[in-house]
């Protein structure tokens, strides 16, 4: 297992911290020209305070990477940035990045998304870790297999969790549970928010079946849903037009294990219309590039037979 720390401002945190309901965050970074590939989902994610205070402040769950334009980011998490507004978020970044950012200009910035956060009492917060040099500004990662202080780590998840957990830290940490039971150690399993973002960047901003790219329309749905048993997972993804949305969601449109699209004779026996999408019957829809992106055989297996009207 692998766990990060990461140096935070105070404002942030002491925002957060004060609003214990946004339990998923954007640890955001006012540059987006790099990628953050230290964790994977589900790996724990500290925040540490800078200095004078120095402490660990809290953690999460790291929940996925993506560049945003800073309107998305607001889009997609609102006060969950840190911040009470879009002025503000916009202030602060200018801050960091040492030049304000100008009217009309909306800057890519990297959004690390850190999910099941929960912040410690100053009281009880804990000191950094004990090679975390005072010159580091973004953060460092550990690989806890190896790490002579892993009881310092074990420490801290117990702080994050809350209760004693039995974690062998030489293997990936997860704990299996049902979507609305405690999903905080899912393998690959992301936030609701951080979903929608990770869908977005996966297919490219372009619809997987008509290859639409206006950024208002398009979003991310769930092969299986949330209440049939679906998870926020990005394997259970596909990024959507709106409409093919909800004639996905509706069975008038499914896609085969084969990622071809299937379209219901329904569409045109019940609404004599959707001319559009037979001509793309049996067209490949667009994919991510990383074959574990892609859609799982499982669920659109599921799709197939429980949702598609196929008569």
């Amino acid at each position: 297992m692998k766990a990060y720390v990461g140096v935070t401002d105070g404002e942030w945190y002491r925002f957060l911290a004060a609003r214990p309901e946004l339990t998923e965050v954007n640890f955001w970074r006012p540059s987006g020209d790099r990628e953050f590939r230290v964790l994977s989902p589900g790996e724990p994610f500290f925040f540490k305070s800078h200095h004078p205070q120095n402490r660990v402040v809290g953690g999460g769950f790291y929940s996925g990477f993506v560049q945003l334009r800073v309107s998305e980011a607001w889009e997609f998490f609102g006060q969950a940035n840190g911040m009470a507004d879009l002025d503000e978020m916009r202030l602060r970044i200018g801050r960091y990045r040492s030049q304000p950012i100008a009217s009309g200009e909306d800057p890519v910035i990297g959004c690390v998304f850190v999910r099941d956060t929960r912040f410690f009492p100053l009281d009880d917060s804990a000191g950094p870790p004990p090679d975390f040099a005072s010159n580091i500004v973004q953060g460092k990662g550990y690989d806890l297999a190896v790490h002579p202080r892993a009881d310092y780590f074990q420490d801290l998840l117990l702080r994050l969790l809350g209760a004693p957990v039995e974690v062998d830290l030489s293997q990936p940490w997860h704990r299996d549970g049902p979507v609305y039971g405690d999903p905080r150690l899912a393998p690959r399993r992301l936030g609701q928010q951080s979903f929608q973002a990770v869908v977005l960047r996966a297919y490219n901003r372009k619809c997987a079946v008509t290859g639409d790219k206006i950024r208002p329309v398009l979003q991310a749905a769930h092969i299986r849903p949330l209440s049939a048993g679906g998870q926020h997972r990005l394997d259970n993804g596909l990024l959507l037009r709106s409409d093919v949305h909800t004639l996905f969601d509706r069975g008038y449109l499914t896609v085969d294990p084969a990622y071809r699209l299937r379209v219901s004779p329904r569409l045109r026996d019940e609404f004599g219309n959707g001319e559009e999408f037979y001509q793309r019957a049996g067209q490949p829809i667009g994919v991510p590039e990383a074959r574990l992106d892609r859609p799982s055989q499982e669920g659109l297996e599921w799709h197939l037979s429980e949702v598609f009207l196929s008569s």
